[in-house]
């Protein structure tokens, strides 16, 4: 239903006058945010006309886009429902996110209290930051999953919220507000796509290729403004207008909050959501935040316009893992680096420093982990340690595809085209096939691409950055000796799961007892944990070949330490990109395609 036409009919609230005068019977929402003392959001739901297969209230198991498990539940203090005459009705949790309903039908209110996720500590499946909500004395942040449930069979229907909050307080958000001041949405899902920040905030706006950009800032001792972080996007934005051609939203959204850490970020269909620790507003700072927001504000095309219908319907009682996470986040990250490259917002060798990162970050971890596996995995512990690396093997995998791509179409058609194209045959309201989707890319486009998804996305082949990047004059180089020596501890140290693990031990330490994958418990009698890295990290720069040191690892519960001393070995430079010099012609014109939107 348009929300205009179901908007208009909202009329007066009270328990015993619907707040709905036509229509499905939606769902009315009112949250008192005056009353901050104890850290609980205290939410009523009016509703009228439920019916049996509504009895269960249903509380968020996840969200899209976060990839955890979330199970909102656990935040639920109190949880009552109501008649129209204000007497009690039996309910009964029966699961962790849901309540029963003894009768229904005779239901007009619900009411119930609901914890913060930032200072509710759980044991387990910490919510992140960006994704969770808060109560302080001068500002709240909602995150929809996190305040609001729905009855079952419901998710699609049409509701509205109305916040109390403290009249000096701006409100952030990507949802409309009617002149009766509810908050509406067509549905849940669009609640849960849409965060809302209130607070003492500042706010900004502009104009970006037809579309209203606006920022609202938390800035906790005001060190950050949404004025200095716009100016500081300027460019960017513009760049993302020219390499989508036409935003396909109307209004966008930005909201920032700058506190006591820093979380990343959460992108939305209609506006994205930051979470930085504060420091004074910089050039540093303005490239980080610009680089985060160009990835957040690719995701109007993927997942806003371009998704499967496990997006279209998102399961918010069972996780459903869509296989296509290569698309939503690995060519989303792709398109960061690719929109700045061909927007001159940073140069070619600067890119080619990224591509080097990204490439040491997947060889640093399971490098025989496939996308495939990493998407139907996310949810787990085993592919939430993976998880990561969709925005580095994802963008590498997406990289090469565009190459192969411009390749196959002699330059013309890359895949900054066919998302484009692929934008104007779904939309926000025409899903993909989930099963079908690699088939449809493949038939878009050209049949060696089926081949480049069975080999680089369904399954995990060495990735061929060498033999792709030589065909636009882009030497890749595995190592380079550079003919210096550094000092080394001769092992490498990683995590897996909470604990430090030795890689690539040497023959001397080896000798002394030492094996790879032992756990590292102290170096130099000081013992290893998160709050010590820090220090440990200090302490190994420090050494100097030829340095002693000790180190105690456990092995199958028993302690071991060893004596050792610095190594000196050759200074290599890993994963190096660089133009080629000698590039011929050809490879200089199809390098000229990719670094331009055609």
């Amino acid at each position: 239903m348009n929300k205009f036409v179901w908007g208009a009919l909202l009329i007066c609230c009270t328990v015993a006058n619907p707040l709905w005068a036509a229509g499905p019977a939606p769902l009315v929402y009112d949250v008192d945010l005056n009353d901050r003392a104890d850290d609980l959001f205290k939410v009523t739901l009016h509703v009228d006309g439920l019916k049996p297969e509504n009895a269960v209230y249903q509380f968020a198991s996840t969200a899209p886009g976060t990839y955890q498990v979330m199970d909102i539940g656990r935040f639920v203090r109190s949880f009552k429902a109501f008649d129209k005459k204000g007497k009690e009705l039996a309910t009964q949790q029966v699961s962790v996110n849901q309540w029963k309903i003894q009768q229904p039908e005779q239901v007009r209110q619900i009411k119930y209290q609901i914890a913060e996720t930032w200072d509710t500590p759980v044991k387990q499946d910490v919510i992140y930051r960006m994704c969770g909500t808060s109560i302080e004395k001068d500002h709240a942040l909602i995150n929809g999953q996190g305040v609001f449930g729905f009855p079952q069979g419901m998710q699609a229907s049409p509701l509205a919220v109305k916040i109390s909050y403290p009249m000096e307080w701006t409100v952030g958000t990507a949802l409309e507000k009617n002149k009766d001041g509810y908050y509406l949405a067509d549905s849940y899902d669009r609640v849960v796509d849409s965060p809302i920040l209130l607070g003492r905030l500042t706010r900004a706006e502009t104009n970006v290729a037809g579309a209203a950009i606006e920022m609202y800032t938390y800035s906790k001792t005001n060190q950050v403004t949404s004025e200095q972080l716009l100016n500081s996007m300027q460019s960017m934005l513009q760049a993302a207008g020219q390499f989508l051609k036409k935003l396909p939203v109307k209004r966008y959204t930005f909201l920032y909050h700058f506190e006591d850490e820093s979380w990343g970020a959460w992108e939305h269909s209609y506006s994205s959501e930051y979470i930085f620790k504060e420091v004074p507003f910089s050039p540093a700072l303005a490239q980080t935040a610009t680089s985060i927001a160009a990835h957040e504000f690719f995701h109007v095309v993927t997942p806003l316009n371009i998704h499967s219908e496990l997006i279209q319907q998102f399961n918010f009682i069972t996780p459903t893992p869509s296989a296509h996470l290569w698309l939503y986040e690995g060519v989303t990250e792709w398109a960061n680096g690719a929109m700045r490259l061909r927007g001159g917002l940073t140069t070619l060798e600067d890119y080619c420093t990224e591509l080097s990162q990204k490439v040491k970050i997947d060889q640093q971890l399971d490098t025989t982990y496939s996308l495939l596996k990493l998407a139907l995995t996310c949810y787990t512990p085993e592919g939430q340690r993976q998880y990561g690396n969709i925005y580095n093997r994802g963008a590498l995998v997406a990289g090469l595809l565009d190459i192969r791509l411009l390749e196959l179409s002699g330059g013309k058609r890359g895949l900054r085209e066919v998302i484009n194209e692929l934008t104007t045959t779904y939309g926000p309201n025409r899903p993909f096939s989930e099963k079908d989707f690699f088939a449809i890319f493949t038939q878009k486009t050209y049949p060696e691409i089926g081949d480049f998804f069975d080999r680089y996305v369904k399954n995990a082949e060495h990735l061929p950055l060498q033999e792709y990047f030589d065909k636009i004059g882009i030497l890749y180089k595995p190592a380079i000796a550079t003919g210096k020596k550094l000092p080394s501890l001769g092992m490498r140290i990683g995590p897996v799961s909470d604990t430090l693990r030795l890689r690539q031990v040497s023959e001397p330490l080896r000798q002394a007892g030492i094996q790879e994958n032992d756990e590292l418990i102290s170096f130099d009698q000081q013992p290893v944990n998160p709050s010590s890295l820090p220090t440990l990290r200090e302490k190994i720069r420090s050494l100097k070949a030829g340095d002693s040191y000790t180190v105690t690892v456990r092995r199958n519960g028993q302690p071991l330490t060893v004596n050792a001393a610095m190594l000196e070995i050759d200074e290599v430079n890993r994963y190096v990109f660089e133009p080629n010099q000698q590039a011929t012609s050809q490879q200089l014109q199809l390098r000229e395609r990719w670094q331009k939107n055609l």
